[in-house]
């Protein structure tokens, strides 16, 4: 699992879980408005220049996602950037101007400053969990509270035990959250991840570009 550097404030808006060894650490409500559930969403780690992206056996809850009517973004084990499919290398960084499509940037910006650009390596998406599969809009359907509110799970989502409560001031977060029906990554998961190459069988399609 690659290192990264998040502010004090990013990590008070969001809940990181190992899956081995488990960790956590928020304190934040969770809504229980099940509208929009599925939507996409980018995790707010990703307008962070240093934040070299997510593991594969990691879950993330971000508990005041502006982005989401749940205002619950998950990800939930996917590797690297929602807005990096093909990822970036020490190369690349080293070698390509911001505004290349080998380099990853700031969500919404050309890279073409910069403070946009991503100056941490960052892992290619995994072909198997993309983002569509793993990262989006959410809610807690169910969790060790019996008077906290939970949400109903709409068709095509299962609601799934993903996070403990570990006593560590996490109780608002612990608990199931709606997961998409065949995407909850109990299975073994290939390490295969996103080619650039429109030959290859594991292209993620834009053109082999970074958006």
């Amino acid at each position: 699992m690659m290192s990264s550097t998040r502010s004090p404030w990013s990590i008070a808006r969001s809940l990181r879980l190992l899956a081995l060894p488990a960790l956590a650490a928020a304190t934040l409500a969770l809504g229980c408005e099940s509208g929009g559930v599925g939507d996409p969403c980018v995790p707010e780690d990703e307008y962070q220049q240093e934040f070299s992206g997510y593991s594969s056996d990691e879950v993330n809850v971000e508990s005041r996602s502006f982005q989401c009517e749940t205002r619950v973004c998950l990800v939930n084990k996917f590797q690297g950037r929602v807005s990096c499919p093909y990822g970036q290398t020490a190369e690349d960084i080293a070698g390509e101007q911001g505004t290349s499509p080998k380099r990853c940037r700031i969500p919404g910006t050309s890279g073409e400053r910069p403070v946009d650009q991503i100056t941490a390596v960052v892992n290619a998406q995994l072909v198997e969990r993309r983002a569509d599969k793993a990262v989006y809009c959410s809610c807690r359907c169910a969790g060790p509270d019996p008077n906290a509110r939970y949400c109903e799970c709409p068709s095509g989502f299962k609601c799934t035990a993903l996070i403990d409560d570990l006593g560590l001031g996490n109780a608002n977060l612990a608990g199931s959250y709606c997961v998409k029906d065949g995407t909850a990554g109990t299975a073994a998961i290939s390490s295969q991840t996103c080619n650039p190459n429109p030959a290859s069988p594991d292209f993620c399609g834009g053109d082999g570009a970074n958006p």
